[in-house]
């Protein structure tokens, strides 16, 4: 597989400053330089892939090609066994256009109503794309459950509501080490890291 050398300028395909943010953090030991598909007045592709891996790879290949340089993109969610799944794929969609995740997180708490099948999992698939059109998929996986009402003001999107297997702090409640630590991003990261840095 291809390896990214230190030095090397990607393009993070997302409009999201708090991915920005966390994998900026997660490159920068491996002397990889980010700037955002925002920052360079990239348009969003439509995402119509039925799971994270399609949609990631679907944003990192138009980055890529509207770039020039190699892109990285994140496709991630928050999971709710009681619906299905949902929001899954649709996570940021159920924030709407204005990314009102203080709606979206309402919304799930009222579609559960009393279902009492409140586990739930944060999934994320990482696509790395190169100008010639190759690329390479990761993807990682946390296990937790659906809390209400919201608890903490760090993090983003769902953050608030999830509370992973074994522990007292919600994403929202950690420090961004400890939740970078056991995160599906990072989960997925390592093994990008081990598959594709030096």
């Amino acid at each position: 597989m291809r390896r990214l050398i230190r030095g090397t300028r990607l393009v993070l395909a997302t409009h999201n400053k708090g991915k920005l943010q966390e994998i900026a953090a997660l490159l920068a030991p491996h002397e990889v330089a980010v700037v955002s598909a925002g920052a360079l007045g990239l348009d969003e592709p439509e995402e119509d892939a039925p799971d994270f891996t399609g949609n990631a790879r679907i944003k990192a290949l138009a980055a890529t090609e509207a770039s020039g340089l190699i892109a990285l993109a994140d496709d991630s969610g928050f999971c709710v066994a009681g619906l299905g799944g949902a929001p899954g794929v649709h996570s940021a969609r159920w924030a709407g256009p204005t990314k009102d995740f203080v709606g979206a997180m309402a919304r799930v708490e009222g579609e559960l109503a009393d279902d009492a099948d409140r586990r739930a999992w944060f999934a994320a698939a990482l696509c790395l794309a190169w100008p010639d059109g190759e690329t390479a998929t990761f993807f990682g996986r946390v296990e937790g459950s659906m809390v209400w009402p919201p608890r903490g003001k760090r993090g983003f999107g769902y953050d608030p509501v999830f509370l992973p297997a074994g522990g007292r702090l919600t994403f929202g409640e950690m420090a961004p080490e400890a939740k970078e630590a056991i995160s599906h991003r990072a989960r997925a990261f390592a093994q990008l890291r081990a598959a594709c840095l030096t």
